[in-house]
């Protein structure tokens, strides 16, 4: 949209150029060991050779990912790591899904509450925000790496779905079967990425402005930063002019 931005774009861009080292691999081996229960060897399961794709795009040492499969598989012992999704909704009513890694549900929940209700949100129920996303690969390129013609051509030819140009990115969007495809036909083209994933891309968003908008990054970002959060999705957008 002209004059406006996506946040789930932008936020991708700012992670991938301001990202602390260390919080980054924390959320990968978690994701990782949490992957490798459905089986180690990834060339059977997808879940976790995704996994390992974004590490190797964060130059993730061999020895992390070895010993985070293990970890998962139970060849060496480790704490037991649960996943889970908690819903809500931020200032101006727009939807917040936030996925989290945790060894301790209750302090967990306790915590992404607490956050919430700090910035102006409040949680909601199982299944009252998840609706207004649908799961899709995400992958976020800067646009002066490549031409709308050549991203166009490959990504199409490999499966994704849709590319849109937001601001000085492009936006790549897959169904998640294809993510793997997409983001190897990009490698074999030496074509860099901000960042990829397979995530919660909203439906439809709604636009925040003033206090309100500030308020939602600041939410946003404040569940970003808590150590057990994997990754946060939201449906709102905001002019420019609150971004700054």
């Amino acid at each position: 949209m002209s004059g406006h931005s996506k946040w789930h774009t932008i936020k991708h861009k700012k992670g991938a150029l301001d990202a602390k080292r260390g919080r980054v691999f924390t959320r990968i081996i978690k994701e990782i060991t949490i992957a490798s229960r459905g089986g180690g060897d990834p060339d059977g399961n997808p879940r976790l050779r995704t996994a390992i794709t974004a590490a190797k795009a964060v130059s993730m040492p061999a020895d992390n990912i070895k010993r985070a499969i293990q970890r998962g598989t139970g060849e060496i012992e480790g704490l037991t790591i649960e996943e889970y999704t908690y819903e809500g909704y931020g200032p101006g009513g727009a939807a917040v899904l936030v996925n989290v890694a945790t060894d301790n549900k209750n302090r967990t929940v306790a915590d992404v509450r607490h956050i919430f209700s700090k910035w102006g949100g409040n949680m909601g129920e199982p299944g009252s925000v998840n609706w207004m996303f649908e799961k899709k690969s995400n992958i976020i390129i800067e646009a002066e790496k490549v031409s709308e013609e050549k991203l166009m051509d490959l990504a199409l030819e490999a499966g994704a779905d849709d590319i849109q140009q937001h601001g000085e990115v492009w936006q790549v969007l897959s169904e998640p079967n294809a993510h793997e495809g997409v983001m190897n036909a990009l490698a074999a083209a030496k074509i860099e990425t901000l960042s990829s994933e397979v995530g919660m891309i909203p439906k439809n968003t709604i636009k925040l402005e003033g206090p309100a908008a500030k308020s939602m990054i600041r939410l946003n970002d404040a569940l970003e930063d808590y150590d057990d959060v994997q990754s946060v999705f939201s449906n709102f957008e905001i002019d420019e002019a609150d971004m700054e």
